[in-house]
């Protein structure tokens, strides 16, 4: 069953109309158009920079831009001290940039007051959840700051924190106060909801409820805006990706805009022992090989000696290739093509 996360009837322009009431009934809906959809946070040439006693005034935002959009979910990625922490702090209305613009919600929320503040929700990675509190107290006290909280029994079912309701916090693991601090922060049906290393140190049962529930946040049009060192889990979850460095936005699109190649893919091959070198010399012309090194063994491929191919980019080269194991007595156990990732994208911008 869906998170019930029905629109906020005080939201300007608030219809309840037949999508609307499938909503509420837990029918899936389908998100606008990624060039239609609204965004709900904007930043704008945002600079700030703080006084350090040692280093003096320090730059830790140069000029950054980005939008969060509803029904979408955006990752802030960066190495630490990239300037991700202030960015979201900032986007917040925790603390306020020394030049360009904030818009969250269409304010601007260093000024706004708890009308904005009840229609967003922020998990901290360090959770700054009460110690000496159990989970059902917290979030029951916390459900009653809000004039129209989320179902919390539903809620708390979905993350599995009925299970571990009762005991204090500060028995948790550091994934159960995970699940606890996201419970939280969605207890106020926000439109916007900020989170912080959302699957640190959560199981893979764990991590896929709360990519299970993320993905139920967008579809019910809340713009996720969310911070992770986990890279393939923002290539999973992402629709929009923004890489910071040294407090500037160096990369940002889809995950295939900044994953896309120029030209053919490079080609890898394992076979089960090295490759001789006067096979190596016999690579049929237009291609290169060249070797990675021994590879162990995974769930998904095999051990053996690693190859990569360059120059695969039409049918007579497979087949070329092919001939080519063929006279050298060479039988593969793995061969993919090795397409571009998030994290090849991150090395080239942080090396």
């Amino acid at each position: 069953m869906p998170f019930p996360l029905p629109p906020n009837p005080r939201e300007p322009g608030h219809r309840t109309d037949v999508a609307v009431a499938d909503r509420l009934a837990g029918a899936p809906s389908v998100p606008p158009p990624a060039a239609a959809a609204p965004a709900l946070v904007s930043l704008s040439g945002v600079c700030r920079t703080v006084r350090n006693r040692r280093r003096g005034d320090v730059e830790i935002l140069r000029g950054v831009d980005f939008q969060a959009r509803a029904g979408q979910v955006t990752a802030l990625l960066g190495p630490n001290g990239a300037g991700k922490t202030t960015t979201l702090t900032i986007a917040q209305g925790l603390d306020r940039p020394d030049a360009g613009t904030v818009e969250l919600l269409g304010q601007d929320p260093w000024r706004a007051g708890s009308a904005l503040r009840s229609q967003v929700g922020v998990m901290l990675q360090d959770g700054g959840l009460p110690p000496s509190a159990t989970p059902a107290r917290l979030l029951a006290h916390v459900a009653s700051l809000y004039r129209e909280p989320a179902d919390m029994t539903t809620l708390t079912a979905r993350l599995g924190i009925d299970e571990f309701a009762a005991r204090d916090i500060r028995r948790l693991s550091g994934g159960q106060r995970q699940r606890v601090a996201l419970a939280a922060a969605l207890a106020g049906r926000p439109r916007v909801v900020f989170l912080d290393e959302p699957s640190a140190g959560l199981d893979p049962v764990s991590r896929q409820l709360v990519f299970d529930l993320i993905a139920e946040l967008k579809q019910a049009g809340l713009a996720v805006v969310l911070t992770t060192h986990l890279l393939d889990d923002a290539e999973r979850l992402a629709d929009h990706v923004v890489l910071l460095h040294q407090g500037i936005v160096e990369r940002a699109g889809t995950v295939a805009e900044l994953t896309a190649r120029s030209g053919p893919a490079p080609l890898s091959f394992t076979v089960s022992m090295p490759v001789g070198d006067a096979v190596l010399a016999s690579v049929p012309a237009g291609l290169t090989v060249t070797e990675v090194g021994l590879s162990s063994e995974t769930a998904d491929a095999p051990g053996g000696c690693t190859y990569h191919v360059l120059g695969v980019s039409e049918p007579a080269h497979w087949a070329a290739l092919a001939n080519w194991w063929r006279e050298a007595a060479l039988m593969p156990t793995d061969v993919r093509l090795l397409h571009r990732t998030l994290e090849d994208v991150f090395l080239e911008v942080a090396p």
